[in-house]
């Protein structure tokens, strides 16, 4: 395993980078949100996932009015610096803002 630093990581035109909360004891993909640098460097600080907010502009702590957190355990990312997993610890029942555990709930019929 490599180490990284934030500043070789590669972000959008928009200044952001997709972030995937991965459930550290199941493997299980619990939701995909956008970072950038200052919610990464939140994210680092504090342990707690922090996003960006594409609709409100602004600067979001996951669970601030649902409770349901996302506490860091590890952060990755790929090989082309585009892309982040953030491991986590679910602290709440859900990831989810419709009340499920993951944001990846629908199936689509092959």
């Amino acid at each position: 395993m490599e180490n990284f630093n934030i500043n070789q990581l590669v972000f959008n035109s928009d200044g952001l980078i997709p972030t995937i909360a991965q459930e550290k004891s199941t493997n299980e993909i619990l939701m995909m949100a956008y970072s950038n640098k200052n919610s990464i460097e939140m994210t680092v600080k504090t342990k707690k996932a922090h996003f960006w907010s594409r609709s409100k502009k602004k600067l979001w702590l996951k669970g601030e009015t649902s409770g349901n957190k996302l506490n860091i355990t590890n952060i990755y990312t790929d090989c082309d610096s585009d892309a982040l997993i953030y491991e986590v610890e679910l602290e709440g029942i859900g990831a989810c803002h419709t009340g499920k555990k993951s944001c990846f709930y629908k199936k689509l019929e092959l």
